[in-house]
């Protein structure tokens, strides 16, 4: 699976027509502390910690709904507050009254039962609608631990034996996780919240239990809308200026449009490029870390006073 990822991301950047790599990635290192890069961590004052078994169901019901943020802009949200840590601290506050929720139960959610935990309503189209993608997802995840894993969360996770990989292609058999585009004549697999799930556990885990993997570093980065506005930023990939001018006036980029297939595709690339460049110098790093780095310089200005593209879109 993540040598077909890489693959496609490649050929999708030998072929690209609105988005490429336009920089030398090696003089990009010189922006990253080599220091910090491998000690990525657990935000627990935004994520829920329990013991091993509901650390994992909290893992995987969240990463079940880590996306919409093309949807984000219709929240109800206080002031200053993204639409991650809206969402992700709501589901926090709800393991910690309640405790990890039974598969089962979760097959029963509809939109307004996901609207009343996510502190929304369904007044708005945009919001009703992805209240909805979310009960969806969570009904799926509950029925589908409930059928393969006897309605527990972590022998799903204990059936990956410690592959990250192995686990990600577990969770790609629900129709939620498949984050798979056609490209010309090409299948692009991108796979974000599948791969990201197998590292989260292993970060809210310390690296051990559930989250002892011994493949992460083989995931590639996380394909999302931050990791390529982060680099676009940094003039490490140049936009065409049709595409330029429709992300900075906040026009919605079509899922599933070439363009927002080349967007995340060639990211995903450049990250691999830069990794192999830090790997030539003798850095022992991964693009799993990278992708942690870029991420928080997304979340900081100037990066986010500028708009990433916004895609209507369940994979991120």
């Amino acid at each position: 699976m993540l040598e077909r990822i890489r693959t496609a991301c490649a050929r999708v950047a030998e072929r690209a027509r609105y988005v490429r790599v336009a920089s030398d990635v090696e003089d990009y290192l010189a922006t990253f502390d080599r220091s910090t890069l491998s000690s990525p961590r657990y935000d627990t004052e935004l994520h829920f910690r329990g013991d091993p078994e509901a650390t994992v169901a909290f893992v995987l019901v969240c990463d079940t709904i880590n996306f919409g943020s093309g949807y984000f802009p219709a929240l109800q949200l206080p002031p200053g507050t993204s639409g991650y840590a809206a969402v992700t601290g709501a589901l926090t506050r709800w393991f910690e009254t309640a405790g990890p929720p039974l598969p089962e139960a979760l097959m029963g959610f509809d939109a307004l039962t996901v609207a009343e935990l996510l502190g929304q309503d369904l007044g708005h189209p945009l919001r009703s609608e992805l209240m909805h993608l979310y009960a969806e997802a969570l009904s799926e995840l509950g029925a589908y631990v409930t059928a393969r894993f006897g309605g527990r969360f972590e022998a799903m996770v204990a059936a990956a034996s410690h592959s990250a990989e192995r686990l990600a292609a577990l969770l790609t058999e629900m129709p939620f996780f498949r984050d798979v585009w056609p490209y010309d004549a090409l299948e692009v697999p991108l796979y974000k919240r599948a791969q990201i799930t197998a590292s989260d556990l292993a970060l809210a885990l310390d690296g051990e239990s559930y989250g002892a993997f011994t493949d992460l570093d083989r995931l590639t980065v996380f394909a999302d809308n931050v990791v390529p506005h982060v680099l676009r930023a940094d003039g490490v990939l140049e936009y065409a200026p049709a595409l330029a001018r429709r992300i900075d006036a906040g026009e919605r980029i079509d899922a599933g449009s070439p363009e927002e297939i080349e967007v995340r595709a060639v990211a995903l690339h450049a990250v691999e490029r830069l990794t192999a460049a830090a790997r030539r110098r003798g850095w022992r790093v991964c693009a799993r870390e990278f992708d942690v780095a870029l991420w928080e310089r997304g979340q900081r200005p100037p990066y986010r006073d500028r708009p990433a593209h916004l895609t209507l879109t369940t994979a991120y």
